[in-house]
């Protein structure tokens, strides 16, 4: 979800990519699958390839045009490139399955050299800054290790955690302590988009590829079902969260035509910005290890609907317990379409659209 207005502070916030871009569980958990095992369509590594070069291009045309150039933007635009080429391209399942191939058991480790390699040349050559280079190196491998350690062993343990709250926290406290954004702090509007990459990079390698978590549904597929269970849960939330919302006084019908002339490209950059990388947070790791752990796929949606209700608190006003409500509300349908298609992509395209619709139509 997106704060009223795309707020600064927002967990997983689109402003700043809006404004860059437009102005081993052996068993696993028992779920209602309707799209079984075979997929209608998967995304190909050519189709990958032209949504990754499209979005960089755009972000490159977008970024001259605010007036960024030289050496240090054009390096800190490759390097988001690079992970954001990193976690979409894994997103095609058999550019996936030949990863997981090539690296085999132990050359897993050799995952999170991705981000490694990215917050290092960016602190080398953009900012050069030892505190935050060291910080970045951390980020990067201690969430390795940990999952290593734990290598062979049921989903839901101490170290799963441990590494999804070390991913987590630099992105999600409040802004002053949001440690990434000091990692990644030029150029500006990109802050937000490259801590949100190296955060996703970084539990890709960690989870994906050495952990190698089962059901976490990390592919851009689309089955049987899937196109029900999208407008179902977007018409379900609608119906519940528009309402309530503007009760609550939360909402303010206050449609723009302005906004909806930049809504292609804003949609991209909450899709792949906002949406993604929260329903793998929230729904392929959180809720997934939660349902696992306790053997029971209903706990581990309503765990990680509050959790993500929590996560918006901090949105001013603080406490803002009203978008607590209605986000919990959103991970709940989120969630749901989650446990239903055992797929990122259905939930990331609900929560886009419901961000989408808000931005258009509400303040």
């Amino acid at each position: 979800m997106l704060p009223a207005g795309l707020a600064r502070d927002s967990i997983a916030e689109a402003g700043n990519q809006i404004k860059f871009l437009s102005p081993r569980a052996r068993r696993p958990v028992n779920s209602s699958r309707m799209a079984g095992t075979a997929k209608s369509w998967q995304m190909s590594f050519p189709t990958a390839f032209v949504v990754w070069a499209f979005v960089v291009a755009a972000a490159a045309v977008e970024g001259v045009r605010l007036g960024f150039h030289g050496r240090a933007f054009f390096i800190a635009l490759g390097i988001a490139a690079l992970l954001f080429a990193f976690e979409l391209f894994l997103a095609a399942p058999r550019v996936l399955a030949a990863a997981q191939r090539a690296l085999g058991g132990r050359g897993a480790l050799l995952a999170p050299l991705a981000p490694l390699f990215g917050v290092l040349l960016y602190s080398l050559a953009v900012t050069g800054d030892w505190k935050m280079l060291l910080f970045g190196a951390a980020y990067a491998v201690l969430p390795a290790l940990l999952l290593a350690s734990s290598a062979g062993k049921s989903p839901g343990t101490w170290e799963d955690y441990a590494a999804l709250l070390i991913i987590w926290l630099p992105i999600a406290l409040p802004v002053p302590y949001r440690l990434m954004y000091r990692v990644f702090p030029y150029p500006p509007p990109l802050t937000h988009t490259l801590s949100i990459l190296m955060a996703l990079s970084t539990a890709v390698a960690a989870f994906v590829l050495l952990r190698r978590l089962d059901g976490v549904g990390y592919a851009v597929a689309w089955g049987r079902g899937f196109t029900a269970n999208f407008a179902l849960h977007f018409a379900i939330f609608a119906a519940i969260a528009i309402p309530l919302g503007l009760e609550m006084g939360f909402l303010v019908f206050n449609p723009s035509l302005a906004r909806a002339r930049s809504s292609p490209l804003t949609a991209l950059g909450v899709l792949f910005f906002t949406a993604w990388p929260e329903e793998f947070l929230f729904r392929g790791l959180l809720q997934n290890l939660v349902s696992r752990a306790l053997k029971n796929q209903w706990a581990g949606l309503v765990v990680a609907s509050v959790i993500f209700g929590f996560s918006h608190i901090f949105h001013a006003p603080f406490p803002n317990w009203k978008y607590v409500l209605l986000a919990t509300i959103a991970g709940l349908c989120y969630g749901h379409v989650w446990m239903k298609t055992r797929s990122l992509l259905p939930g990331a395209l609900v929560h886009a659209l419901v961000d989408i619709s808000w931005h258009i139509l509400f303040r």
